[in-house]
């Protein structure tokens, strides 16, 4: 990636790291999201917090007190975040009389649609053959084939596209024109904004969860909280929650808010590309390990909160995403390429050339505990 490509401000570039920093974004409040997703989620069978693992290795490594990784590897039986949302999503579309099939009784003969990299497809498939319903799930290029098998083993019918995701995100919009299908995806586009709104509602538990038990094991709220970014859903909900007053977000009494950090790759950088151009941006995507994050849009319903609402933002590369992989797994924690990307953004961020520049952008010292959302387990992809 480079600044000719993406037509990038070269003063936005303070080093060679593929980095945007705004400490600003600290003083940006929002609306708290709204509590009821995470009383559903409670409900559902299975349901329990997934783990949050104290790592002082990597604490020593980032020069902070603590680290904390938040492993999402069995959420719901699931080795990713995803269900949160595509379950919240489905359960209000089901509630909704304004989405039933045209002419009919009940939702009986409704058919799920989405496109997917992998984790959100296979979500949306488990929670549609839960409720005895169908889906038709659409992947790009690139999507493993074992994550394609996983997505068909929950008995939806998938659809391969010849190109991108944001390809795959066109036919799935075609196909969920049907009178009997709906389309629940998490990017948001002029006129589709209502249901994504619904899966990033449903992401919200994750970070009250992060909350509780923090709280349970004496730890302060987060100086720093790392988030991996496709289309940017999960990192919209991370805002709005330590941007809302929803997180005790205040770190010791001192009034200095959490800083938000998103990681995404070189390749598929999206986000970082927008907060450089300072519009929204899309970027050619390529190959890449982080298959979750290989999205070339950011949804327009989270860029006006990623712009406002995120400290700073990073890129990473295979080869650091995989180190990262190897490296937690070395720690007992079971996570993905796109899991893993977070710590590969907290070391660029934290440590190397420039990195006391970078510290002081986002408020973190030798104090500060630091959280990575590690939102997929190994199983998500299991061709690395």
């Amino acid at each position: 990636m480079t600044d000719q490509e993406h037509d990038f401000p070269a003063t936005a570039f303070p080093s060679p790291l593929p980095w945007y920093a705004r400490p600003a974004a600290r003083a940006w409040s929002c609306a708290a999201p709204p509590p009821d997703a995470r009383a559903f989620h409670t409900t559902l069978p299975g349901y329990a917090p997934t783990a949050l693992h104290e790592l002082p290795p990597l604490a020593a490594e980032l020069a902070v007190a603590r680290v904390f990784v938040k492993d999402e590897s069995a959420r719901f039986g699931l080795p990713a975040f995803k269900a949160l949302g595509a379950s919240w999503a489905i359960d209000r579309i089901l509630a909704r009389a304004a989405y039933r099939t045209p002419g009919a009784t009940d939702t009986r003969t409704l058919r799920f649609v989405t496109a997917t990299d992998g984790n959100h497809g296979r979500a949306v498939a488990r929670m549609a053959r839960q409720l005895g319903r169908r889906a038709h799930v659409f992947v790009p290029v690139g999507v493993h084939p074992a994550a394609v098998a996983a997505i068909e083993g929950e008995g939806a019918e998938v659809t391969a596209v010849a190109g991108s995701y944001d390809a795959a995100v066109h036919d799935a919009r075609a196909a969920a024109a049907a009178p009997d299908a709906v389309l629940v995806q998490d990017m948001a586009w002029d006129g589709y904004e209502e249901i994504p709104a619904l899966v990033v509602e449903g992401y919200a538990t994750l970070f009250a969860e992060i909350d509780a038990q923090l709280d349970a094991v004496g730890a302060e709220p987060p100086a720093l909280v790392a988030v991996p970014v496709g289309v940017g859903s999960l990192a919209q909900a991370a805002v709005t929650h330590y941007r809302s007053g929803s997180s005790a977000g205040r770190r010791g009494g001192r009034g200095t808010g959490t800083a938000l950090l998103s990681v995404e790759p070189v390749g598929a950088a999206c986000v970082l590309a927008s907060l450089r151009a300072g519009r929204l941006t899309h970027v050619p995507t390529g190959a890449t390990v982080m298959a979750g994050l290989n999205c070339g849009t950011p949804s327009t319903l989270a860029w006006p909160v990623l712009r406002d609402g995120l400290d700073a933002a990073v890129a990473v590369t295979d080869a650091d995403s995989t180190s990262a992989v190897r490296e937690l797994a070395e720690l007992g924690v079971s996570s993905g390429p796109c899991g893993a990307a977070p710590l590969a953004g907290a070391r660029a961020a934290l440590t190397g050339s420039g990195s006391a520049e970078r510290r002081a952008a986002l408020g973190v010292g030798p104090d500060a505990t630091v959280v990575l959302i590690s939102t997929e387990g190994a199983a998500a992809n299991p061709g690395l």
